[in-house]
């Protein structure tokens, strides 16, 4: 008999190559309205993702962590999952002119059970999870805060709500390559370290010159 683990479908729900298309879609009904706030998703979304990949990097890289926290890197899909679902929700029952907190708390509970199923898998910490759904929830409201005193341009939100629908289905299943290349590439960034740090000496002491 065909069983459903939830925590793989909590752990595939926050991965990249689900969270991103869903953000996508989002960008692209807000542009309808307002192609300024569009842009202002995609650059608070993108300012969220920094420190995560700045953890991978300094980690896989040069093996920098904090072992009395357990603490590696932050976790990628617990930061998207909160972030990503609580806007996507929010805007969907605010598109249907429904109040938008039950999509917002949806959204911070489905990261929050994102980043558990990544510790009942032993891919992260609490202390990266925790740090990942943190920073998720302070993206969703900082942008939501804007985004939600928006008078939406009239369109019918059955449209929006199935684009939502359709693209994460199709998306879901799917791993993202990101943490993969990083990998892939911390050994050739560690070897070029000292190489990087002799050219930024250079260019620093002709602008002092």
């Amino acid at each position: 008999m065909w069983k459903i683990d939830p925590w793989t479908v909590y752990s595939n729900v926050g991965d990249a190559a689900v969270t991103l298309p869903v953000a996508i879609v989002c960008a692209i009904w807000i542009a309808k309205t307002d192609l300024r706030l569009a842009l202002r998703w995609a650059l608070t979304l993108s300012l969220g993702m920094l420190p995560v990949g700045a953890s991978k990097i300094v980690y896989y890289a040069w093996d920098i962590s904090l072992p009395l926290a357990h603490f590696r890197v932050i976790s990628g899909h617990t930061m998207l999952s909160t972030a990503v679902w609580a806007v996507a929700l929010a805007l969907q029952l605010k598109w249907w002119r429904l109040p938008a907190f039950p999509g917002i708390a949806a959204g911070l509970l489905l990261g929050a059970l994102t980043g558990a199923s990544r510790v009942h898998g032993h891919s992260h910490s609490v202390a990266e999870v925790l740090v990942g759904w943190v920073i998720g929830m302070i993206a969703a409201t900082v942008f939501l805060r804007t985004a939600l005193q928006v008078e939406y341009k009239p369109v019918r939100p059955v449209w929006s709500t199935f684009a939502l629908l359709a693209v994460s289905t199709l998306a879901y299943g799917h791993t993202a390559p990101f943490q993969d290349l990083i990998e892939e590439n911390s050994a050739a960034l560690k070897e070029n370290t000292p190489s990087l740090v002799c050219a930024l000496s250079r260019v620093r002491s002709r602008v002092h010159s």
